[in-house]
């Protein structure tokens, strides 16, 4: 006996839209954190370094969590009203789990330390040779564009099969 709640097909088909359009303008967040770590670094001026490093300083943390959580949610409801469910198939549960670790990560790794790489960005603007390091903004959009390229590959194929309930479970 199935316990899924359905959506109606056009509740299904815009949460999907949504689930699609919050997955793809997280991985432009990404894309733009990336262009803005690069050009942090590889900039001749300092000045346009250190706009680099304001604008992600102060513009990257909430759109990126906005979208993040808007792809948790429309894929929770999506997952609870789909013959997929959340924790039926490998592929879906391992979705999930990325999509939690990641919004965790933006909150508890990223977001705490924004301000001191805007206080960066205006120093390396002020003296030209600021104080501080920021070799590892590296790892936040490489971290999450291959952990959301790998949801999306998932999404896609649908690999594993089924997760395997317990006998316990099936009765």
């Amino acid at each position: 006996m199935s316990t899924t709640v359905s959506l109606g097909r056009r509740t299904r088909q815009a949460t999907l839209v949504v689930h699609i359009l919050s997955a793809g303008a997280w991985i432009g967040i990404d894309v733009i954190v990336a262009v803005l770590v690069l050009t942090g670094w590889f900039a001749d001026d300092p000045d346009t370094r250190g706009i680099a490093y304001q604008a992600l300083g102060r513009f990257v943390v909430w759109p990126m969590l906005v979208s993040g959580l808007v792809c948790l949610v429309t894929g929770l409801l999506l997952g609870l009203t789909t013959k997929w469910g959340l924790v039926r198939y490998w592929w879906v549960l391992v979705k999930l789990v990325l999509n939690l670790l990641l919004c965790t990560l933006i909150v508890v790794a990223l977001s705490p330390g924004m301000p001191e790489v805007r206080e960066y960005g205006a120093s390396l603007m002020a003296t030209g040779t600021p104080e501080g390091d920021v070799s590892q903004l590296f790892f936040p959009p490489a971290v999450s564009l291959t952990l959301l390229s790998f949801a999306t590959v998932l999404a896609v194929f649908k690999p594993w099969g089924r997760v395997r309930r317990r006998a316990t479970d099936r009765t």
